[in-house]
């Protein structure tokens, strides 16, 4: 069933229903559409978690995941097609959310509910966004950034922020959290930030690029590379790993998502730490959203507890916790079922933190 479960998501098409059971032309469908391929996360834990949970609360549920590949005008032709062939409801995460406005349209326009998953959508109407806490992510990010900067000795410490996509609610969420504790270091003299710029689309390319160039003007003299998530923080990574520098050489904070690749440059030392966002608990809220409004019985409002406003209207938020990720506590993500050791320290099995663990 897992081999079948993974073919068909290569296909893009997945059928959440119980094993052997005849496929009903009749039958419910609810469509997942994923943003892009260069944020991992989606394809590889959100979507196979989503598509298990929805088996589970809403069995007789087909469930279709599409990827936009980072074309929001691809997406609002997914959101079109979605319905055409009768959706029931669309599952968000926007490819672009400063230009989602259209596809809102389009479904509000057809009658169908939207709820947004993780990435906002700027512009229309939404039943519901679920979301870690993306401010409580960015104070997490700054806290242990002005933490780590406050002990090195030198003044200023020359900072590289770089940011997520710019125009997203997180976003602006995770600056806003962020300049919590860093903007009194910078207001002091004790941060210096050397380079800044947001990361379009999220992708880690565009990351190492931005942090190669800002190593070459300022003749590598960079103390920190701040990211928002673990692609932005991976491109810092990779940037430094080709101009030869050693884990360690630079600090590289802010990571988001505990992604198996940050964890591992975590063990070995390239990268401090990474939010950790429980994937599976965000993909199983969802599925309990969804679920509930193909049954007619509307978002469960037990599970609201804040809002999101997309300029459109204050949506409905179930705001979901987060928790910090070092090397101190990698443990953490096993313990809780995310990761194995053996994923974690594969091809690193050198490592202390790997050869205490394995």
């Amino acid at each position: 069933m897992e081999r079948l479960i993974r073919s068909l998501l290569a296909t893009t098409i997945i059928t959440a229903a119980m094993g052997g059971a005849a496929f009903a032309q009749d039958k419910a469908k609810v469509f997942f559409l994923l943003p892009n391929q260069t944020t991992i996360r989606f394809e590889s834990r959100d979507a196979p978690f989503f598509v298990q949970a929805m088996k589970e609360k809403a069995p007789d549920v087909e469930v279709v995941v599409q990827n936009a590949q980072g074309d929001p005008n691809k997406q609002q032709a997914q959101v079109e097609d979605a319905i055409a062939q009768g959706a029931k409801v669309i599952l968000l995460t926007s490819a672009d959310a400063n230009l989602a406005a259209g596809a809102l349209a389009a479904a509000a326009t057809a009658n169908v509910p939207v709820v947004l998953y993780d990435h906002d959508a700027v512009g229309g109407k939404a039943e519901a966004h679920i979301v870690f806490d993306s401010l409580a992510v960015g104070q997490a990010q700054g806290k242990r950034a002005a933490e780590l900067i406050n002990a090195m000795s030198k003044t200023p410490v020359k900072v590289a922020r770089v940011k997520g996509n710019q125009g997203e609610y997180g976003t602006g969420q995770y600056e806003k959290g962020q300049n919590e504790f860093l903007q009194p270091l910078i207001d002091s003299g004790k941060v210096k930030v050397v380079c800044e710029q947001y990361t379009q689309n999220w992708d880690p390319v565009l990351a190492q690029n931005f942090a190669e160039d800002c190593l070459t003007k300022n003749g590598g003299d960079v103390d920190v590379f701040l990211g928002m998530n673990d692609g932005t923080t991976g491109g810092s990574v990779a940037a430094l790993i080709s101009q030869g520098a050693k884990p360690g050489d630079k600090l590289v904070t802010g990571g988001q998502d505990a992604t198996v690749e940050a964890l591992r440059y975590i063990a070995q030392g390239w990268q401090d730490n990474s939010v950790l966002k429980d994937l599976k608990v965000q993909a199983t809220e969802a599925a309990e959203v969804v679920a509930a409004i193909v049954a007619g019985k509307g978002v469960p409002k037990e599970l609201v507890n804040g809002k999101v406003n997309n300029t459109f209207m204050d949506v409905p938020a179930v705001f979901l916790p987060v928790s910090n990720i070092t090397k101190d506590n990698l443990g953490d993500v096993v313990s809780k079922g995310v990761w194995t050791w053996a994923e974690i320290c594969k091809g690193i099995e050198t490592t202390d933190v790997c050869k205490k663990n394995l």
